[in-house]
């Protein structure tokens, strides 16, 4: 029932079913959050009473009563989603607490200390969530106090600190909110579920569901729980443990507790905790009991379970379970262990593993051979390393990584506020909190690198530095971190590409059994070609030719040819280009030894090789102005500038590229068909196997493609004439004009294939110039719905998906074996890849990076069907 109660609430059911210790308590479900925002914010009177009722069964159930300064009902008031994320709603601790039960509570239990403690952090947590108050506020007067006194942590400060602390937060909140305290702990009750429903909609909470696509109209139940104390003294206790390490998959218990403290003290960063192998010294019994659990609880969910604990008085009660954030290297080890365990099915641990995370398993490491100036240690709460500028707060991170630069966040401790400067940063650096805090777990779900309780350093905000030791970094120094080691480093470090471990391996090879798409890569270069081949790539789906073009040595030579005033003068420099383009065509070959390479004639208008027209005039009135400019370089400028002026165009990306370009210079295309061929030739002769794909882009008429293929078939036959020999090559073309599509049933009968560019097709059917729309507009259209998705991210099933469907469906028509396949970035995107595999296409196209995503993503695309016919 968690799309009811909420995760966390449908767990605390089950595990209460279970016969678990779990505190008694009742949930607030979804639904009343939706009627709670469909009423204005407001609660409904149903939902009071509903309230009130629980309220009287608890009491019933526990004895005790809210409000009662004899034997006071205290209770916990969590959010609690139906797609976990943590830290990022509200909770409020100990409520039931005022001026009477506190008193009541502290004669109860026989520790006054324990009682103020609990209502200082009860007014402190309301005040902030309902009331709006600082938390930094709050803060400030514990400090106050402790300097006071004398002393370093909360621990030391004894009841009547703490009643000093009380007095001055009640003081606090009369000033900022012209109100007292609310002491009805009926009115608490109801105005701490508002917060909580409300903060379903704060800043943080929208961003961490933008991020992971999670949708808005959800809401959030609200789990309402006895309390249990944590902080009763040396015989109690609370933690945070995952049944398995959730940075490296290791099957082992991973967690931290503290001892007399409450939860929140925990993941907070408040105090940095202690590893949970500690707690089998410390309680023995409490651990074994915790152990034994655990395992229990993992069996049951099949999966690995992050817990929240707590130890009242030697009695260990289980607050909360739920399937543990971690690693994508964990993620994939532990899907392939549990698999060798015999607990999930080789589909199941396919369908485990985001595909999103896998490029996180390609993350960097620091260079082994560098030289390293370690400053301090923390720790490791996050793996992979991070190069970049110091900044100190989010706003800043965010900022500077817009305009480019790379930073690391450093902080004291984050807070869920913080979670757009991480999502900017390279990594995170805090000096507080532990491996569960909230830095740790939100960095490890995002792949950041992150150190976590770096208590060397000494962070001043104000004046933006750090120090450790007689050391000081100010912000913009560089640093570097190593979130496996929790090493931190003075200066920039290089780092390098990681290996893939054996699960990883295991799990895609699983993928590649199931998977029917095929998996090629974008590559335009020999080095690309190793990289996809070493990551799984079945061919190349699309070599650009233009960027060999673009090469510092070879611009003089191809501004050369599109200076030419003549054929005979172009077809001089076309002669020098020639041989450059063949080797690169050689190294492409060798590197995918006898796999498919598609290769794409030049598709660029021929401006975008000139000097840009403004900078240009910018440089020529410098020239006529200066009397000393050598009079031949003028006119050389010159004719350059007539000749930019003349290739310009008001709309390039509609203008004379792709074919248009090589019906107006066939001579062009010619030298780079010539060159694919001789390159093909010459692998031959060296024994390696080549099957080249020759791609002519943006085809709107059968007409043009005709004229194309007639071009390529007569080089080819130029060629065995001069040499002897043929090579076996197909022709085709990119489908990314909707007219291509429109008319594919036309074009089939001139392609071997088709290749449906979706950038371009994406353009042209929505009518968006990417750089313009991305830049202006297309971000406010997601944020306020008007798209579900950015079309250039994320395939557009319904307009673009439909040009698709349609032109696989016609061209199939024409030519029932046709190939089909996509090479634009959507090629790399798991909804898209699901989309091209229910769509029959052949093949997806992506970068080299993202071959091990789409492997993954195909298989699960296929599970999914299987899932749906039964």
């Amino acid at each position: 029932m968690k799309n009811l109660l909420g995760g966390k609430g449908a767990n605390l059911a089950e595990m209460t079913r279970a016969g678990l210790p779990v505190p008694p308590g009742f949930t607030i479900t979804t639904e009343a959050c939706s009627a709670f925002f469909a009423a204005n914010e407001t609660l409904t009177d149903e939902t009071l009473n509903q309230v009130r009722d629980a309220v009287r069964q608890l009491e019933s159930q526990t004895g005790k009563r809210l409000g009662d300064p004899g034997n006071p009902l205290l209770v916990s008031v969590r959010s609690g989603a139906v797609f976990s994320m943590p830290g990022m709603m509200d909770t409020i601790l100990n409520l039931g607490l005022n001026d009477e039960t506190v008193e009541g509570l502290s004669q109860l239990t026989g520790n006054p200390r324990f009682a103020y403690d609990c209502y200082r952090r009860f007014i402190q947590m309301f005040g902030d969530v309902v009331l709006g108050v600082d938390h930094y506020r709050f803060e400030h007067i514990i400090q106050q106090r402790k300097e006071e006194i004398g002393v370093k942590q909360d621990t030391e400060m004894g009841a009547e600190d703490w009643k000093w602390v009380i007095g001055h937060f009640q003081a606090l909140i009369r000033e900022k909110t012209k109100a007292e305290f609310p002491q009805d702990p009926e009115e608490q009750l109801k105005r701490a579920i508002i917060a909580v429903f409300q903060s379903w909609n704060n800043q943080r909470a929208k961003i961490y569901r933008k991020i992971h696509k999670i949708p808005d109209n959800l809401g959030t139940a609200v789990n309402v729980q006895l309390m249990v104390f944590g902080n009763m003294g040396e015989d109690s206790g609370t933690g945070v443990a995952f049944t398995r390490n959730p940075s490296t998959g290791d099957k082992e218990i991973y967690g931290e507790f503290l001892i007399n403290a409450q939860g929140e003290d925990v993941v907070a960063g408040v105090r940095t905790p202690r590893p949970i192998s500690e707690l089998r010294e410390q309680m023995p019994a409490i651990y074994e009991q915790f152990a034994s659990i655990s395992n229990q609880l993992e069996q049951h969910y099949k999966d690995m379970q992050d817990i929240e604990f707590t130890v009242e008085r030697g009695k260990l009660y289980i607050l909360q379970t739920r399937a543990g954030k971690r690693t994508a290297g964990a993620a994939v080890k532990i899907a392939v262990n549990m698999v060798e365990e015999g607990i999930i099915t080789r589909d199941e641990a396919l369908m485990r593993v985001d595909p999103d995370q896998l490029s996180q398993m390609l993350h960097r490491r620091l260079d082994p051979h560098a030289k390293l100036n370690v400053i301090a240690k923390g720790l490791p709460a996050s793996p992979g390393a991070a190069t970049g500028h110091i900044v100190f707060n989010a706003d800043d991170a965010e900022k500077l990584a817009n305009e480019g630069a790379r930073v690391i966040l450093v902080r004291p401790e984050t807070t869920p506020e913080d979670i757009h400067g991480i999502l900017a940063a390279q990594g995170v650096l805090t000096s507080r909190g532990g491996m569960t805090s909230h830095a740790a777990v939100v960095a490890r779900g995002m792949g950041k690198a992150c150190i976590c309780g770096c208590e060397q350093l000494k962070i001043d905000l104000r004046k933006k530095e750090m120090s450790v030791g007689d050391l000081i970094l100010k912000e913009g120094d560089m640093i570097a971190i190593d979130g496996s080691t929790g090493q931190v480093i003075q200066g920039e470090v290089p780092l390098i590409d990681p290996e893939l471990s054996p699960e990883f391996k295991q799990l895609l090879s699983w993928a590649d059994e199931v998977r029917t798409l095929q998996v090629r890569a974008n590559a335009d270069n020999p080095e690309d070609s190793n990289k996809a081949r070493e990551l799984g790539a079945e061919g190349i789906g699309l070599c650009r030719t233009e960027h060999m073009f673009m090469e510092a040595s070879r611009i003089p030579i191809v501004q050369q040819m599109i200076l030419a005033e003549t054929r005979e003068e172009r077809a001089e420099a076309l002669a020098k280009l020639l041989p450059m383009q063949k080797e690169d065509f050689v190294g492409i070959f060798k590197a995918m030894a006898g796999l498919p390479v598609t290769i794409r004639l030049l598709d660029p208008p021929l401006h975008e090789f000139l000097p840009n027209m403004e900078a240009l005039l910018v440089e020529l009135t410098r020239m006529q102005m200066d009397e000393k400019t050598d009079r031949t370089e003028l006119i050389q400028k010159e004719a350059l500038l007539r000749k930019v002026r003349a290739l310009h165009e008001f709309n390039p990306m509609l203008g004379h590229r792709g074919c248009r370009l090589g019906l107006t210079y066939p001579e062009i295309y010619e030298m780079q068909v010539e060159a694919i061929f001789l390159a093909a030739l010459e692998c031959i002769e060296e024994g390696i196997r080549v099957e080249p794909e020759i791609m002519i882009p943006l085809v709107g008429h059968v007409n043009e493609l005709k004229q194309m293929r007639e071009l390529v078939d007569r080089v080819a036959q130029e060629i065995e004439r001069r040499t002897g020999k043929t090579v076996s090559y197909t022709v085709g073309t990119m489908i990314e004009v909707p007219r291509a599509a429109l008319t594919a049933r036309e074009i089939a009968e001139e392609a071997d294939f088709f290749s449906f560019g979706t950038n371009d097709l994406t353009q042209t059917t929505f009518g968006y110039s990417r750089d313009d729309a991305e830049g202006k507009f297309l971000h406010a259209y997601v944020e306020h719905k008007i798209l579900p998705d950015n079309p250039f991210i994320t395939l557009d099933p319904n307009g673009v998906g439909q040009l698709i469907r349609l032109g696989v469906e016609q061209g199939r028509m024409t030519k029932p074996g046709l190939k089909t396949g996509i090479c634009g970035e959507h090629g790399g995107e798991k909804r898209s890849i699901q989309f091209c595999h229910e769509a029959g296409l052949n093949y997806v196209s992506c970068s080299p990076f993202r071959v091990p995503l789409a492997r993954l993503a195909a298989a699960q695309a296929v599970i999914r069907g299987r899932q749906e016919q039964k």
